[in-house]
């Protein structure tokens, strides 16, 4: 058995297999830093005990008292993970059964907490072992052989023909075929779906980056999730699901569950839903909303948002909705197979396509999109959408794709502002109303992929406290759509100008902002109502993308990150 292993990236690691002539049929790898642990060689993966290797995505809760036991049993630990105590113990497993699968199984009995394993064995190499329970994982069945993953985009290379595994299955891999049963030893059948994605939407073609091109895909992405309202003369709750009309029309408030990127998606339809459906509407942290004593109500529309539909987080929270109660769910995601569409009363699947790129950028804006879809047909099953405001709605969301487009050729004006700003080492951002979580996901692009400290703000507050911040050395981001709080916003910009703040400005072509020394204005083709959120995040995203070339850090896989948050 050869194991190679690198801290840096997988082109590194091929350049190892290369220059050690590495060859072979059946393979485990990982991609991903484990949990416990820091960044090292000793502790990347595979791990090894004995003549057996392992993969694991998740966390073992229990880790701390197996590896004691295992540790009293006199196995020798190499590595600060939770991943070697299941390498361990599986192989422990192994001295009372000659049979690979059979130990897995029984090891899996002894584990607590969230995994995907890839197990394989020296004397067996034709063989692989795999499980799931938390964490996602799929199978590949392709004419040369068969192929496991944590997700769809990382098969479509070898083929299109997937199996989705279920929480509580082990499946055994061999060139010819699987098997399929639950830890319990039970069999079971898993439908073969054919994914609907090409190899061609995982290739960076003509860009530089998964980022810069997800940015730039926007366009059809939109006009692909909005695709069924191209044509239509009104708006249907049948878009949510067959049962959408009684579970949408006899919600009394409505809850997003979310996280990161998509919580920022929830906290805009939070301001769309109250103002334009009219019913009252609270956005939660996943994260957190399980863990405090909260008030539930059967008449509430649980709204989970997830771009991969595995976020463990967004998965428990909703899994903890439904057990007080509340049965009136629908999932916002990208993957029709995931985990969350698979366990919510309705569904809307965007189609954004596979985002690659860790900092998420196409799937946000197509969830805005479904959610403004969302508002639009619970306003009209409240009575508060006539004739006249559906149809202008309607021709409004039909020309979004069209409107980003234009936004995005003021790219060579951001680049500038990049070279400008990519020597500071703190940003404030600030946005009123809806342009409040505008600010917010501006931040967090800011954070993720250029590593510089930044914050969001509604700009009411920024005499309330971040002002002591801002000096020449802290630059201020603004969201200044042309809406009925520019007046404020402008005296908000006034505060930082007179203590000698530098305002980057993101504003509407009739927001009468001028530039001046220390003011940038970089003015958006068009205002465009209710709807601008979804347009002015986006030079917030080519922003950050272009900050973090000048400072040469890793765009698509910032350090620390994974692109799916699939453990606790």
């Amino acid at each position: 058995m050869l194991r190679l292993r690198s801290v840096g990236r997988v082109a590194e690691l091929a350049a190892q297999a290369e220059a050690t002539q590495a060859t072979g049929h059946t393979g485990i790898a990982h991609t991903r830093w484990a949990t416990h642990g820091v960044p090292s060689e000793r502790n990347a993966h595979p791990h090894i005990s004995g003549g057996l290797a392992v993969v694991h995505n998740g966390i073992i809760e229990n880790h701390e008292a197996l590896r004691e036991a295992l540790k009293a049993d006199g196995y020798v630990f190499t590595s600060d993970t939770d991943t070697e105590v299941v390498a361990h113990l599986v192989e422990k497993k192994l001295r009372n059964t000659p049979d690979l699968f059979v130990a897995v199984r029984e090891a899996l009995a002894e584990l607590q907490g969230a995994y995907a394993l890839a197990v394989m064995r020296e004397s067996d190499p034709d063989h692989v072992v795999v499980a799931r329970e938390g964490s996602p994982l799929l199978l590949g069945l392709a004419d040369d052989g068969c192929y496991a993953a944590s997700d769809a985009s990382a098969l479509l290379q070898v083929t299109r023909r997937m199996v989705y595994l279920e929480n509580g299955d082990c499946a055994e891999i061999r060139r010819n075929g699987v098997r399929i049963c639950r830890v319990d030893g039970t069999p079971v059948e898993r439908a073969v779906i054919e994914s609907q994605l090409s190899a061609d939407a995982v290739e960076l073609g003509i860009y530089d980056h998964y980022m810069q091109k997800e940015i730039f895909e926007q366009p059809d992405a939109l006009a692909n999730t909005l695709e069924m309202v191209g044509a239509a003369k009104s708006l249907q709750p049948g878009l949510f699901g067959a049962e959408a009309e009684s579970v949408l029309g006899g919600a009394r408030q409505v809850l997003i569950l979310a996280c990161g990127t998509s919580w920022h998606a929830g906290l805009v339809a939070r301001y769309w839903l109250e103002a334009i459906a009219g019913i009252p509407c609270s956005v939660e942290i996943a994260s957190e909303y399980r863990y405090r004593d909260s008030v539930p109500d059967p008449a509430t529309l649980v709204v989970t948002i997830s771009q991969s539909g595995e976020t463990a987080d967004t998965l428990a929270a909703l899994q903890h909705a439904k057990s007080l109660g509340m049965a009136r769910t629908l999932a916002i995601c990208n993957v029709p197979e995931s985990s969350l569409v698979r366990e919510t009363a309705l569904r809307f699947i965007t189609r954004a396509g596979p985002e690659i790129g860790v900092a998420s950028t196409k799937a946000f804006t197509t969830q805005l999109a479904a959610l403004y879809l969302l508002t639009l047909v619970m306003a009209k099953l409240r009575g508060r959408l006539d004739a006249e405001t559906e149809v202008r709605e309607l021709k409004a969301l039909r020309h979004v794709p069209a409107a980003v487009q234009r936004v995005l050729a003021l790219e060579p004006e951001i680049k500038a502002w990049a070279q400008l700003f990519a020597a500071k080492q703190h940003a404030l951002f600030l946005g009123r109303g809806r342009h409040y979580p505008i600010a917010l996901e501006g931040a967090l692009k800011l954070k993720e992929i250029s590593y510089i400290h930044a914050e969001a703000y509604p700009a009411g507050e920024l005499k309330h406290g971040p002002l002591a911040l801002v000096d020449k050395e802290m630059p201020v981001i603004a969201v200044a759509p042309n809406d009925t709080l520019l007046e404020k916003l402008k005296s908000n910009l006034q505060e930082v100008k007179a203590r000698g703040g530098e305002l980057f400005v993101f504003a509407d072509a009739d927001s009468e902002i001028s530039a001046s020394e220390g003011v940038h204005v970089l003015r958006l083709p068009e205002h465009y109502g209710a709807l601008s959120a979804l347009l002015h995040v986006v030079p917030l995203q080519l922003f950050s993308y272009h900050v973090a070339l000048v400072k040469g850090t890793d765009v698509d896989k910032p350090r620390n990150l994974a692109k799916s948050v699939t453990v606790e």
